[in-house]
């Protein structure tokens, strides 16, 4: 343990001398600049105050290096006199150097020791300010970088809120690029949708309803259609002033409060009929107009990508309604044609007979079947049905051609065989792509057989007085028209008098969902299941033999049925005019809407 230096300090050169051997000590033991004069200028503060009284005692003491290597000088004042109320005070700081073996020290003169206690407090001083400077270049070059930190931090930061600007635009723009390919999406495909719907439709009026019941509500508060007859507009409801300058300019036309700025329009005064929402008048032409569709907005106006939309709908709407329109002309001119030919069913002693006819009701599938029933010169009668493939007008005009033929051929006194080959000779000469299938019945008077001979036709079916169904099953002949040669040969069957002959082309038995055998088979049921009675009308059994069969609403093809009853002779020849009209049946149509021509029928 070193021992303590001591010092009394009782006026201001005892105070300078115990501060010089305190600086002394601490530069002996390399106290760092800052720390030593800290430590001297609080050491010095305490001796100045001690002063003020009765003076004071100082200790310096060196400690021994602790655990981290390190000794410490401490400083004790306590003021005189000894045992006062006052306590010690005490301060240290630690050194790094050596510690010296003795804390001794000569005694200085008085006047050495100020000047020496002055100039080592300037040379602390000293130091202490170049640790001042040297701090405020660090502050200074501190703050210089955080002042070009911050400024990079702001320029980050406006870098950011740019980058953030322009990628919300960015978002902003892609999402306004999503809603618009997704509208359009939307758009094309209702277009295909409805196109699709409206195409598969040859009714005109099934096409109107179809395209009102999709445009509504969500493109259209109201769809109304105006079609002409011809030239001349059909009679009506009034029609707004834009739905007529449409059909007379045959451009789209807007009338709104306001400008509605829709594509290809032309816009007009509010329309009297929708003062409230803007409607849409779009002209419905191809090749001509055919009528004006009147849309009724289903808001405050109509959106421009959907008015284009609804343009182009327009012009699809038209090809289809053109196409319903001209099949329906073709299929009413086949079917007049048809109706026209069908013959008047002749009155003949112990026979009775009933026909029926009921063209396609899809597609154009009309006018190839054709019934005919006639006396030869002998006095037998004779009973055709026929069928002519290929459908629509030429395939009527061919069944005149035939009819015709058969009717020439039958006035020499052919059986039905020898009218079949020389039918089938013609034909193949005359229309060598088109073939026909055809039955002949012939009766005698007072025979109880039927002859009769089939070119590739059904089947006919008999029924007996007690209800026994058989099928006429001998192999029928080629088809007319086949390119082979063929020379048909004649069959007989009993025919006792309450028995039925039943001939009918394949529209009544044929079905997509059946083969021809399962028809005939339901036919020849349907037949046996007739009430004896009932087969006194004729034109009654006729509908109760149509009605299981035939679906009065779907026919894919014409249906031609021809009853042959024989019945005991009440004598005499029949009446010259003693002709009847067989029941030409079909499905009512409905009332015709939108200004269409009415049916030529």
């Amino acid at each position: 343990m070193i021992p303590p230096d001591v010092r009394e300090v009782a006026t201001a050169s005892d105070a300078a001398r115990a501060r010089r051997a305190a600086a002394r000590l601490t530069a002996a033991l390399e106290v760092p600049g800052v720390e030593r004069a800290r430590f001297l200028t609080a050491l010095t503060e305490r001796l100045r105050r001690c002063l003020d009284g009765d003076g004071a005692e100082l200790a310096l003491t060196v400690e021994a290096p602790g655990p981290d290597g390190t000794a410490r000088i401490q400083a004790t004042v306590r003021p005189l006199p000894a045992g006062g109320p006052a306590s010690p005070w005490r301060l240290a700081v630690p050194c790094p150097g050596p510690v010296p073996g003795s804390l001794a020290h000569p005694a200085d003169p008085d006047e050495p020791a100020s000047t020496d206690a002055v100039l080592a407090a300037d040379e602390e001083t000293a130091a202490v300010l170049r640790r001042l400077d040297e701090v405020e270049e660090l502050l200074r070059l501190h703050r210089e970088e955080l002042h070009q930190t911050n400024q990079g931090v702001l320029a980050l930061h406006t870098e950011l809120d740019s980058a953030a600007l322009v990628q919300r635009g960015l978002l902003d723009a892609e999402r306004a690029t999503r809603g618009e390919a997704e509208k359009a999406r939307r758009l094309l495909t209702f277009l295909t949708d409805v196109s699709a719907a409206v195409t598969a439709s040859l009714d005109h009026e099934d096409i109107l309803r179809r395209l009102a019941d999709r445009l509504v509500p969500d493109y259209a508060s109201q769809v109304d259609v105006w079609l002409f007859d011809g030239n001349e507009a059909a009679t009506g409801g009034a029609r707004p002033a834009a739905a007529v300058t449409a059909a007379r300019t045959g451009r789209p036309q807007h009338a709104g409060r306001h400008p509605g700025g829709l594509p290809g329009t032309e816009d007009l005064p509010p329309s009297a009929l929708s003062p409230g929402r803007p409607v849409l008048c779009i002209p419905l032409g191809v090749r001509r107009i055919l009528g004006v569709l009147t849309l009724t907005a289903p808001g405050d106006r109509f959106d421009a990508d959907t008015g284009v939309m609804l343009v182009e709908l327009a012009r699809r709407i038209a090809v289809a309604l053109e196409n319903a329109l001209r099949y329906e002309q073709h299929r009413d001119t086949a079917e007049t044609l048809q109706r026209a030919q069908l013959t008047d069913l002749p009155a003949a002693d112990g026979l009775r007979l009933a026909a029926r006819y009921l063209p396609a009701t899809r597609g154009l599938n009309i006018g190839g079947d054709w019934y005919d029933a006639f006396f030869q010169p002998d006095g037998s009668l004779l009973t055709v049905i026929g069928d002519v493939t290929g459908h629509g007008l030429h395939a009527a005009v061919v069944m005149g051609q035939l009819r015709t033929a058969l009717r020439a051929y039958a006035v020499d006194g052919a059986g039905p065989a020898e009218i079949l080959t020389r039918l089938h000779r013609m034909l193949r000469h005359q229309q060598p792509d088109l073939y026909a299938t055809a039955t002949i019945a012939r009766f005698r008077p007072g025979d109880p057989q039927v002859t009769w001979a089939s070119a590739g036709h059904p089947p006919g079916v008999v029924r007996a007085p007690r209800g026994a169904v058989r099928v006429l099953g001998s192999k029928p002949g080629v088809m007319l028209g086949v390119p082979v040669p063929f020379t048909h040969r004649d069959h007989t069957t009993g025919l006792e008098p309450g028995s039925t002959l039943l001939l009918y082309t394949d529209g009544l038995v044929e079905r997509r969902s059946r083969g021809i055998d399962t028809g005939i088979e339901l036919l020849g049921r349907a037949l046996a299941a007739l009430d004896e009675s009932a087969l006194e009308d004729l034109d009654l059994c006729a509908e109760s033999l149509v009605e299981p069969l035939v679906h009065a609403s779907e026919r894919d093809d014409d249906v031609c049925l021809l009853l042959c009853r024989s019945v005991p002779p009440q004598g005499g020849a029949p009446a010259a005019d003693g002709r009847r009209r067989g029941r030409l049946t079909g499905v009512p149509r409905p009332a015709r809407a939108f200004g269409e021509r009415p049916s030529p029928r």
